[in-house]
């Protein structure tokens, strides 16, 4: 397990933010609660879009099977008002 926001580069843990990484050096680093690994494919010459930066590495991290999903929200976005107050008829008030 990765603690403390730390990064392994070529599986060695690294002490400093501003480890060097070369062009197939492999990342290891905790990204919210995933552990997350890139492969560094070039370095980049600019601070770009998004789109730019996630075409200078390739993601190796196993994709999840298991996510589980939001059971409120099966695909049909917001309620509308006609499904608001069907789900309140549905509730019982306090005061019954």
């Amino acid at each position: 397990m990765i603690a403390g926001g730390h990064v392994r580069v070529n599986a060695v843990k690294t002490h400093k933010p501003a480890a060097t990484v070369t062009p197939g050096d492999v990342l290891t680093f905790l990204q919210g609660r995933d552990i997350r690994v890139v492969r560094v494919v070039a370095l980049g010459e600019r601070r770009g879009p998004a789109p730019e930066a996630q075409a200078l590495y390739d993601d190796l991290t196993p994709a999840k099977d298991d996510v589980p999903r939001n059971p409120g929200y099966e695909g049909k976005g917001r309620p509308t008002g006609k499904d608001r107050r069907a789900l309140g008829s549905l509730r019982r008030s306090p005061l019954e």
